[in-house]
């Protein structure tokens, strides 16, 4: 059965979709078979994994509205195979901008991404969930199909304010819509050691959040940034920067840390 974790923070700008094609190539390169999905309208985790959201002849808007199967509307970037570190995309574009829209008088509605993952779970070690940075009926999707939440966060003041929206989100979800979610664990991106600052907030984290951080650190990495523009991510544009190479250790931290995985109490908001 494939675990399912949805990648997600309120705060917008901190990584979500980078964590996202970059932990999903990251997986794919140590062995694991991985489904990323885009639930953002901009489309930028398809774009990164080297698809033209333009070009989509189905895509996550459809599979919402019950029109078409996972099955049906995954792709595969030629790209990402050439590289080594392929993985199926269900992805998105400005379609998906009208589903807010249309689910809301359905049935199920909350419900729709987590039926339609069911179908082809079995295909997969690994399902991931790029997240708008909204709490909305496509954030709502996302969090109700999945087993968990992964939190990628810079080490900045406003971050830990973000952090406490997040939690008290989750929280709600856990108790009314899904009572297997729960924080995974939080990412620190963009990290720059030399920058007291965010070695304060790490320490505190780690000291509030304990063994929910991961030990893995994504540094602050230029050819991470420039990935992006060439429509790959940096895992299959340059594997061995830093922050590629923190990727891959990022996806063998996770794969490890399945195996020790246990369920645990909510934590408190930071």
């Amino acid at each position: 059965m494939a675990k399912i974790f949805c990648v997600a923070n309120q705060k917008g700008g901190v990584g979500k979709t980078t964590t996202t094609v970059n932990l999903s190539a990251g997986l794919a390169k140590v062995g694991q078979r991985v489904l990323m999905v885009d639930l953002d309208p901009q489309g930028n985790a398809t774009m990164g994994s080297g698809v033209d959201k333009r070009q989509l002849k189905l895509s996550v808007y459809d599979v919402l509205l019950e029109s078409a199967s996972i099955a049906e509307a995954r792709v595969r970037s030629e790209r990402l195979v050439e590289a080594g570190c392929s993985y199926d995309i269900l992805g998105a574009n400005r379609d998906l901008a009208g589903a807010e829209v249309e689910l809301v008088d359905v049935e199920r509605r909350e419900k729709r991404l987590k039926e339609a993952i069911a179908a082809v779970d079995a295909e997969y070690d690994f399902v991931l969930i790029d997240c708008p940075p909204s709490l909305s009926m496509l954030t709502l999707n996302g969090l109700c199909a999945a087993h968990g939440v992964i939190v990628p966060m810079q080490c900045e003041y406003f971050a830990l304010e973000g952090l406490s929206d997040l939690v008290n989100t989750i929280k709600q979800v856990h108790a009314n819509l899904n009572k297997d979610l729960e924080i995974i664990g939080l990412l620190r991106v963009m990290f720059d050691p030399r920058i007291t600052l965010q070695q304060q907030v790490s320490d505190q984290l780690k000291a509030h959040f304990g063994d929910k951080v991961f030990n893995t650190v994504i540094p602050r990495n230029v050819r991470l940034a420039e990935a992006p523009s060439y429509g790959l991510p940096g895992v299959a544009f340059d594997p061995a920067a830093r922050g590629s190479q923190a990727f891959v250790d990022f996806a063998k931290e996770m794969v490890d840390r399945l195996g020790t995985l246990k369920p645990a109490a909510m934590p408190r908001a930071a």
